[in-house]
């Protein structure tokens, strides 16, 4: 009985691009563009963008899963989106809470940081994907990304953080603003300190990295 030939697909960069996973990223770059307009007299509007960008959030990782279609721009698609998302959210406050901006600007700094340092060193220690932290590297890295359930209400709980503080810039949302800002502080600073500890782990991966090179180099 001869053999079946079997041929493997050739996928090219288009169907990539066209990702069910990558669709739903591009969705979510463009209510972050509706987000930046109606954001300084739209506040409900806003709120409800957001909402959606949340819930889209949590949708291009389940449909990488279930369609088989995990990629690199995927990864990096989302991860530049949610930083994106939230520096537009924060120059806004820093605008409508100018005490508070150093503040701010401490936490967009620390946000934009850890994660692109985070994701570097992942990608360039060989690591298939920046969500894979062993126990061993770090037990609370661990934890934050291999817990989709963890993942997903911690980022909530830190947009939610932002989203209040900006309810609170409209005099008719300044209650709710504030009680959102109250309930959502706890696990804010949650994802501040594993910001703090995913920037440490970067550098120590990168710099193991660089004396391991410096090392070969000085054995020739």
């Amino acid at each position: 009985m001869a053999k079946e030939e079997i041929k493997s697909k050739v996928v090219t960069s288009t169907d990539v691009l066209r990702y069910i996973p990558n669709l739903i990223g591009y969705a979510r770059v463009i209510t972050a563009i509706i987000s930046f307009l109606t954001m300084p007299r739209y506040p409900t509007m806003t709120g409800l963008v957001y909402a959606v960008s949340c819930l889209l959030d949590a949708a291009d990782g389940t449909a990488a899963r279930r369609y088989n279609q995990v990629s690199r721009l995927g990864a990096v698609l989302d991860m530049v989106t949610d930083r994106a998302t939230t520096a537009g959210l924060i120059c806004f406050l820093t605008l409508a809470f100018p005490n508070l901006a150093f503040f701010l600007q401490v936490l967009l700094a620390l946000d934009i940081s850890s994660h692109y340092m985070h994701m570097y060193a992942s990608l360039s220690s060989g690591s298939g994907s920046h969500k894979t932290v062993s126990k061993e590297s770090s037990k609370l890295l661990n934890l934050y990304y291999s817990r989709r359930d963890v993942l997903f209400t911690v980022c909530f709980f830190n947009e939610c953080f932002y989203g209040g503080l900006y309810w609170c810039a409209f005099d008719n949302y300044h209650t709710i603003g504030k009680w959102v800002v109250i309930i959502s502080t706890p696990l804010f600073l949650f994802k501040q300190f594993a910001n703090v500890i995913q920037l440490q782990r970067a550098a120590l991966i990168l710099a193991n990295a660089d004396a391991k090179d410096a090392t070969e180099k000085s054995k020739k």
